[in-house]
């Protein structure tokens, strides 16, 4: 990670002291920061701005016009009047067209700041260029879960391409599909392989359907191949997940989209589930649904669809641990994002295959505005990154 640095010539702090600091914000990063040129500062797609002392917003007023167009995350310290000088600069910058924000506290607060920033940045640009792809309609219970592409192409820079259904179908009956490690964990599971064979051929033609069309995620009306082909999309879901292809289930773009989005912020993998029973009292939330990548999971078997009972999906175990719970509206006009924490849950029955029982403090956000039914979890606390995502997408 880079910076560009700017204090005044009249300045008393010696290069030794902003070394020092620069050093210890580095440290509590985790990885180093490199002093760099203007010029590479204004190439650098994330960088920060170090205003080193007071005095400099002269200097800064020079270089300002460079700047017009970059988001500048100011890094201060407590010394030589560097806050000081910051409040001036970010207020000039936003009086002018310019936008910026100042990183201030102690270095782990700093650190963690700068990740959340770096993060939504990398988002953002990974998602820039890239296209979703919807094969079939949405499901028809999907009343509220429509999505923008206008909006979201005016803000994200991704597309949207709609794909016939008969196409997959037609891929379907090709029978065929691609190993690699994900299959063959598959097919080593105790369960029908004439089964497990439908439901990889499913994949297969998910897969090269994504292909053909360069998508960085898809969804698909998966119930439709209940009828069709007597299997459906559970495993193909879940091995294009584990593979890095954002999948959902349904035809449900804005799920889809919310994938993506935070995948790309917190390079996690993203489960797609149903909230399905709260305890509020307890402060409990069980989520479940039949297509979990298997790379979250701590165990799994194979069990069929839960709504159909044929077919072939994951019925998945996760460790206990840190998690994320996000969905966003399909115009990015708002979004959720709650941390919680994963708690043990025996099997039921009477739920999709994949459940998940979350820690939650409140419920008021699910019980009186929800944003829709699906909502998105992906491992670890990731609440303040995707506030900066949203914060920068404005």
């Amino acid at each position: 990670m880079v910076y560009y640095r700017i204090r005044s010539p009249l300045s008393q702090v010696t290069d030794e002291h902003m070394d020092g600091y620069i050093t210890a914000v580095s440290k509590a990063l985790g990885e180093p920061l490199d002093m760099v040129s203007l010029e590479e500062y204004l190439n650098s797609g994330f960088a920060l701005l170090y205003v080193a002392s007071g005095g400099s917003e002269g200097y800064f007023l020079e270089i300002f016009e460079k700047l017009r167009a970059k988001h500048c995350c100011i890094l201060t310290s407590g010394e030589s009047n560097s806050l000081a000088a910051s409040m001036e600069i970010l207020s000039y910058l936003k009086k002018h067209g310019g936008s910026g924000e100042i990183l201030h506290g102690d270095v782990d607060e700093i650190a963690s700041q700068i990740r959340a920033l770096r993060n939504a940045h990398r988002a953002m640009a990974a998602l820039r260029g890239k296209k979703l792809g919807c094969i079939g309609a949405p499901s028809d219970w999907l009343i509220a879960s429509d999505c923008s592409a206008d909006k979201v192409k005016e803000k994200l820079g991704l597309d949207f391409v709609r794909i016939p259904m008969s196409e997959l179908l037609a891929e379907i009956g090709r029978g065929t599909y691609e190993p690699n490690e994900y299959t063959e964990a598959l097919r080593r599971q105790s369960f029908d392989k004439n089964e497990i064979e439908k439901a990889l051929c499913v994949y297969g033609a998910l897969k090269r359907t994504a292909d053909r069309y360069g998508l960085y995620g898809v969804t698909v009306r998966c119930f439709d191949l209940l009828d069709t082909v007597r299997s459906t999309g559970c495993l193909g879901l879940s091995i294009l997940n584990d593979m890095g292809v954002y999948a959902a289930c349904e035809g449900d773009m804005p799920s889809l989209l919310s994938m993506a989005i935070l995948g790309s912020v917190t390079g996690e993998c993203a489960f797609m589930c149903n909230p399905s029973r709260f305890d509020t009292k307890a402060g409990t939330a069980v989520f479940a649904h039949c297509t979990a990548p298997t790379a979250m999971l701590k165990s799994f078997c194979l069990n069929t669809h839960f709504e159909s009972g044929i077919g072939a999906a994951v019925q998945g175990t996760f460790g206990e641990g840190d998690c994320t719970i996000f969905k966003c509206e399909g115009d990015l006009s708002r979004y959720f994002a709650k941390e919680g924490v994963i708690l043990d849950m025996p099997f039921d029955k009477m739920l999709c295959r994949t459940q998940i029982k979350v820690g939650l403090d409140d419920f008021t956000y699910f019980l009186r505005d929800p944003i829709n039914n699906h909502h998105i979890i992906c491992r670890g606390r990731h609440a303040a990154e995707l506030d900066t995502f949203f914060r920068l997408l404005g």
